[in-house]
């Protein structure tokens, strides 16, 4: 009965979250729009377009499109789901959907969802525009490189779902997803792309999830498997963010 009736349920709220969605142009730009235009400002840096010595073979433009991707997974799961999901809380709306045959869970089902697609338009757009903006290859290792994509997805998402619950108020989910950003955009490579960081660095960013992905990343997109060290962080925190967030989630 549950699989009959839960399936149209998750699915009116999907079409209501969406068009809420829709009508959040800030979200729609910091998630879908940004990270390319950024992606875009910085590979218009004569420097970024040159092969240096810093990553044989490799200009900074080749490895910024991970990083475009992961700003993009960051904007959407730490900036834009959390405040959604506290505000309904703050607000009641949970407690009250409780009540109802559209469970709680639909809305965290449909939030992720959504957020989870429009990062991964805005990687789309990245690879694209590195391509034809920039000359960037396309990733060589495709399969690789969407089984690291993935679990950088699923890791985002879960990270978002563990700020949603611990974050009482909209308000708070702002505050920290903001603290939280600038740490996980650092060990992504923003400022200084994990290939070019000093060794002992390196390995540490490597132990935290974005700088996986940005590893395995960047490893698929040069025609090699990622590593399975790479994979496994990804999984690993994917495991650990979500039983996290399934402890500490509060409806109300």
């Amino acid at each position: 009965m549950s699989a009959l009736t839960l399936s149209p349920a998750t699915g009116a709220v999907l079409k209501a979250e969406f068009t809420l969605f829709r009508r959040e142009p800030g979200s729609i730009f910091w998630i879908m729009v940004f990270p390319t235009a950024l992606f875009m400002v910085l590979g218009s840096i004569p420097t970024f377009r040159e092969v240096g010595e810093a990553i044989p073979g490799l200009r900074l433009v080749d490895v910024y499109v991970p990083i475009a991707i992961l700003t993009a997974l960051l904007m959407a799961c730490l900036q834009a789901m959390p405040p959604v999901i506290t505000g309904y809380r703050e607000r009641g709306i949970l407690r009250r959907m409780s009540t109802t045959p559209v469970r709680p869970a639909s809305v965290l089902t449909a939030q992720m969802a959504l957020h989870g697609v429009a990062a991964l338009v805005s990687a789309v757009l990245s690879v694209l525009v590195g391509k034809l903006v920039f000359d960037v290859a396309l990733p060589q290792q495709f399969f690789g490189y969407a089984v690291a994509l993935g679990l950088s997805v699923t890791a985002a998402l879960s990270l978002g779902a563990l700020l949603s619950a611990v974050s009482r108020t909209s308000k708070a989910a702002n505050a920290v997803g903001a603290a939280a950003f600038f740490p996980m955009m650092f060990s992504a490579g923003l400022w200084m792309p994990v290939q070019t960081m000093p060794d002992v660095l390196a390995r540490i960013m490597e132990l935290l999830p974005f700088g996986a992905a940005a590893q395995a990343l960047g490893e698929a997109a040069a025609g090699d498997w990622p590593s399975w060290s790479h994979l496994g962080v990804l999984a690993l925190w994917s495991v650990l963010l979500t039983a996290a967030a399934a402890r500490w989630f509060r409806w109300e």
